[in-house]
């Protein structure tokens, strides 16, 4: 027996081929938009957890800010100690700069010098005196500059000759003046304790005839 298909075999194909396209299609979009889908909850989930580390930066840079402050506070308390210290003990040593200045002055004051008037107008001191020779002036000038722990930068101001006393007295003296700055030595407590020595052995040098006492402004 022959069998004949009379239906339209070629339409048939194509409708079944459509079908087939149109399915490949709809999966294709299918995974299309499941692929979006799971990208987006991947990028949801890359997001929340920078959000997360930006919120835990935020909050550690809120401490360490925090913490400079408390260190920037510190640092001011230290600054004002160190600067309340470094008062007291300019004060503690500007007490006794008085004592070893005169020291000072006895020490590097040669033979044949009698000072008259020490007078001190912050770290700088006018000395007035009296001299036997212009030799002994520059001498004091010389030990003042190279010599002293505690002075420095001797400028001589002014010196003249002078007459004193009377008839056969008579005697031809330097009246002169002078300006030194005092300095702080490197050590003051061992310069205190060599002061101390020194004016201990220390024997004020022989006054000119017809001179007057020191005087300490």
């Amino acid at each position: 027996m022959i069998l004949i298909n009379l239906l339209p075999h070629r339409e048939a194909r194509r409708q079944e081929r459509k079908r087939a396209f149109f399915s490949a299609l709809g999966l294709a979009g299918i995974v299309g938009v499941g692929l979006v889908i799971l990208w987006f909850g991947v990028l949801q989930q890359l997001t929340s957890f920078q959000e997360g580390r930006n919120r835990f930066l935020s909050d550690e840079i809120k401490k360490l800010e925090e913490q400079i402050k408390d260190i920037a506070a510190l640092r001011a308390e230290i600054d004002a100690l160190k600067a309340r210290q470094k008062a007291v003990e300019d004060l503690q040593a500007d007490r006794n700069v008085p004592v070893y200045l005169l020291d000072e002055l006895v020490k590097q004051t040669p033979e044949g010098i009698y000072l008259t008037s020490v007078k001190q107008n912050g770290n700088v001191v006018t000395v007035g005196g009296m001299s036997q020779t212009n030799e002994r002036v520059s001498e004091m000038l010389r030990n003042t500059a190279y010599n002293s722990p505690w002075l420095e930068k001797p400028e001589l101001v002014e010196i003249k000759a002078v007459t004193q006393g009377k008839d056969r007295d008579q005697r031809r003296l330097f009246d002169f003046s002078m300006r030194v700055s005092i300095k702080r030595p490197q050590s003051p407590s061992s310069a205190a304790s060599g002061a101390s020595g020194a004016a201990g052995g220390a024997k004020p040098a022989s006054a000119p005839a017809g001179a007057t006492p020191a005087k300490v402004s």
